[in-house]
């Protein structure tokens, strides 16, 4: 099929959760605005999610996977994912599902205008600590970055493959994916989506990686920034 549209689905232990995603993202596909396939990207995990992906990918074509030696992180996970898709967009979404892949269709409705759509979580519903920390960290991240996006770390997000692809590889990535869309002079926005509770398995960040993660990966946003290399070619021969 002619495949328009890859939605990357990091996986770490998330076995309890993969029948779910298989159904909504199959779901999704039927009535997806783009022709749309589905990336798992196994990022070491130790559980049975690996033998699941591979039923999965083994009932349907629009699913495929690639699998990680050992754990290596989620900006591992998403990077290769960018590397790997061969679509002209690409999306991600967290296999905890507590964002709906029907919002894809929201975004996509911009990505013509934009290079990165972002969504912004509404009345999120997670914890108190959760929901401060991820405040807290936003601010810090905005501070640095002037990126004027409110929620960067939502899980669902269309870019530009080609934009994605020249993103350069460092931890913490996936909290900058706007800022390193603006350093290319891409053009950037935030659309509102829908906010779950989490119903399967259990958060992989707790409350300080949300803070000190992103203070110290902001540190290194601005190293990146000073030495970023981006050049476009008016002609060739």
């Amino acid at each position: 099929m002619n495949y328009e549209f890859t939605i990357i689905v990091p996986v770490y232990n998330e076995e309890e959760s993969l029948e779910r995603v298989e159904k909504e993202l199959t779901d999704y596909i039927s009535v997806a605005t783009k022709v749309t396939k589905v990336l798992f990207v196994n990022d070491g995990s130790t559980d049975d999610s690996q033998q699941l992906i591979e039923k999965i990918c083994g009932r349907s074509p629009h699913f495929t996977f690639i699998s990680f030696y050992e754990n290596c992180g989620l900006s591992a996970a998403i990077k290769a994912g960018f590397d790997y898709v061969d679509t002209p967009l690409v999306g991600y979404i967290d296999a905890d599902l507590q964002t709906s892949p029907q919002d894809f269709n929201l975004l996509l409705k911009h990505i013509e205008h934009y290079d990165l759509v972002t969504g912004v979580r509404s009345q999120r519903k997670d914890s108190f600590v959760k929901n401060m920390s991820s405040t807290i960290a936003n601010g810090i991240r905005r501070a640095f970055t002037h990126d004027g996006m409110d929620d960067t770390g939502c899980p669902l997000k269309v870019i530009k493959s080609e934009y994605a692809k020249r993103i350069p590889m460092f931890n913490g990535l996936h909290r900058f994916l706007p800022a390193m869309i603006l350093l290319q002079k891409g053009k950037i926005i935030q659309i509102p989506v829908q906010h779950f509770p989490r119903m399967e398995g259990t958060a992989k960040f707790g409350f300080w990686n949300r803070l000190i993660g992103p203070l110290q990966d902001c540190f290194a946003y601005l190293w990146m920034k000073k030495k970023y290399i981006n050049y476009s070619i008016i002609k060739k021969g």
